[in-house]
């Protein structure tokens, strides 16, 4: 098992829609990626049972939590715990790459 992965070497995208890969998951945890170009988005959504993070990796983009909306940039960490529905809007000129986990993982 490869233990240190470079994000970089894992990114793509999609014409029709955001792209996403997992990078890693075990029993306890998902780490994946997601690259959104310009105008791409992931539906608000919740997941029952657990926590998800955004880390910002580069670009920028709109989030919602809650009921909240607030613009993240790189560096940022957005946080949904359980239940609570969330998503992401790509409304910028250049690609939005986020460093995603969700634990416990979706089972499979």
């Amino acid at each position: 098992m490869n233990h240190f992965l470079n994000w970089k070497e894992r990114a793509g995208s999609q014409a029709a829609k955001f792209y996403k890969t997992t990078l890693w998951q075990g029993e306890q945890m998902m780490i994946g990626l997601n690259c959104l170009e310009p105008n791409h988005r992931q539906d608000t959504h919740a997941h029952q049972g657990a926590d998800k993070f955004y880390f910002v990796l580069e670009g920028r983009g709109s989030f919602i939590v809650g009921s909240e909306e607030r613009d993240a940039d790189e560096g940022s960490l957005v946080f949904a715990p359980a239940g609570v529905p969330h998503g992401v809007v790509n409304n910028s000129t250049a690609r939005l790459s986020l460093l995603v986990a969700i634990a416990p993982p979706p089972k499979k």
